[in-house]
């Protein structure tokens, strides 16, 4: 009885390894797409990224729709656009992603000295702008039958044959005067400059000249026939508050000293 049992038991064994042994051939082939899959996402995302990225460098610098068509000028007041424009020397038909802004920018303030400063940029889809600020005189100096302007940064930038309107005159008095060997006329050039944009706006508008004999002696020639021995450069603020005083208290005064703006004097000639 024993022995029957026992064969029968065995006999099962492998039916049951069978069942939980290895996977169906389904069940293979269910996984095996989804276990190669994540392999070839990198490679498709790469590939996708190289079109984009060839797409974008054609259409910026092969193809005819993103290139230097035009050119507009702003900001001009004396200087016309097409001074500007011949002098920029933009490279009109080439890509507009290559042309050198930077470069454009050096050729005008080489070409043109009336300029100050100049933004070039990009006017997508096809233009550039050139966005100038002039130079503007706060003094003009005589050389001759000329007249030399001269910026708020002493920058000699411009000759013309007639003085500019509402300009004072620099006059740089100093022949015999020790003044121009020690400073030197650029220096003496730049004091006036201070003097006269230190003004406020009423002294400013009075002013007709200014003459330079040396460092420490600047002279103011208004309107009416006026002057203002001013001195040096330094104290300016001080100096205007004392001259504005003087005016007030002495109307009929024609000399004006406020090169010690503590103790100012006016007379009359």
């Amino acid at each position: 009885m024993a022995g029957p049992a026992t064969t029968e038991r065995g006999a099962k064994g492998p039916s049951a390894g069978a069942s939980s042994g290895r996977p169906s051939g389904a069940a293979r082939s269910r996984g095996g797409p989804a276990r190669r899959w994540p392999h070839l996402r990198p490679v498709l995302l790469s590939l996708g990224g190289l079109a984009l990225l060839g797409g974008a460098l054609w259409a910026l610098y092969g193809s005819s729709w993103l290139r230097a068509d035009h050119v507009t000028v702003s900001g001009t007041r004396v200087l016309t656009a097409r001074q500007v424009e011949e002098a920029a020397r933009v490279p009109l038909g080439a890509p507009l992603a290559s042309v050198d802004t930077g470069a454009v920018e050096e050729r005008l303030l080489r070409a043109l000295p009336r300029i100050d400063s100049v933004d070039v940029v990009r006017s997508w889809p096809d233009g550039v702008g050139l966005e100038v600020t002039e130079r503007t005189p706060v003094l003009v100096l005589e050389q001759g039958r000329k007249y030399v302007e001269v910026d708020a940064k002493a920058v000699r930038f411009a000759t013309a044959a007639t003085a500019p309107r509402d300009v004072p005159l620099l006059r740089l008095d100093t022949a015999g005067a020790p003044g121009l060997r020690r400073f030197g006329e650029e220096r003496l050039t730049r004091e006036a400059v201070g003097v006269v944009t230190g003004l406020p706006g009423r002294l400013a508008r009075e002013v007709s000249s200014v003459r330079v004999r040396s460092y420490d002696s600047v002279t103011l020639e208004l309107a009416g026939g006026r002057t203002v021995f001013w001195g040096s450069g330094e104290q300016g603020g001080a100096k205007a508050r004392a001259l504005l005083a003087l005016m007030k208290a002495a109307p009929a005064a024609d000399r004006f000293d406020v090169s010690a703006p503590s103790a100012p004097a006016a007379s009359r000639s």
